[in-house]
């Protein structure tokens, strides 16, 4: 089977690029260092040749407000575009869990208006929506640092190995379109300024984490369910504390 996938030279699309290469599949990482460009639309035609499934797993490369929702709405429009011309019969769309209640944060904005055209797009489709990966937690940190005090709102949270997200998409690339949002979540559920602080202990870092409800998140506020799934949800199976001793040390 042969599976595009959209940021395929990404953190993610590199990992699920050799991924479904080792279970037999093949596929094509597809970006602009190779040629194609999701925003202009060059080379798409020519990559979706004799394609079966379509990954988006693409990033913004501005989270200001108006570049990052130009960015995932005219990416989409020109991939379901490309995609309804060659045929492909799978369009798979990685997003965040709780995006439709982060509406403060403009990423989160403008996730919505992708998944959105996905589901009304011509494709048939399955939308991913994973929690926050262990990887990103320092980001996370960053984000809320000033001075040697990292500031984190004290909510829930359920993040997720970047290796357990790579496996699901590749089990899912290799079934049927579910037309559906699937969220997906890490095994433990635990809190955001815990893990953080579990995180730069590990790392050696002097940083004080302090819990603030007035904290902000990429600018917006949380609530207790913005980071977690709140229904039935798919989980992966690495647990922080094994992931931790794996990439510290």
């Amino acid at each position: 089977m042969k599976v595009v996938l959209i940021g395929g030279g990404g953190f993610i699309g590199a990992k699920l690029v050799k991924r479904l290469k080792d279970l037999g599949h093949e596929a094509v990482a597809a970006s602009r260092t190779s040629g194609v460009d999701a925003m202009t639309g060059a080379g798409l035609a020519a990559a979706f040749k004799d394609a079966q499934v379509v990954i988006d797993v693409t990033n913004a490369p501005s989270f200001e407000p108006v570049a990052v929702m130009n960015f995932f709405q005219t990416s989409t429009r020109n991939l379901l575009s490309a995609e309804a011309e060659a045929g492909v019969r799978h369009h798979i769309v990685l997003s965040v869990v709780g995006a439709d209640r982060m509406t403060e944060v403009a990423y989160m904005r403008a996730k919505i208006a992708q998944e959105r055209l996905v589901i009304a797009g011509p494709i048939p489709y399955t939308i991913v929506r994973a929690t926050q990966f262990f990887e990103f937690l320092g980001v996370i940190a960053d984000g809320g640092t000033e001075g040697d005090t990292t500031r984190l709102a004290p909510v829930q949270m359920q993040p997720i190995a970047a290796d357990d997200v790579v496996t699901v998409l590749a089990g899912i690339a290799a079934g049927a379109p579910s037309n559906s949002l699937v969220d997906l979540a890490g095994p433990d559920r635990t809190h955001l300024v815990e893990v953080v602080r579990r995180l730069l202990n590990a790392k050696r870092d002097a940083r004080q984490v302090i819990a603030d409800p007035q904290a902000f998140y990429f600018g917006g506020k949380l609530d207790d369910q913005s980071l977690v799934p709140v229904g039935p949800h798919l989980m992966g199976m690495t647990h922080f504390e094994d992931w931790l001793g794996s990439h510290t040390g």
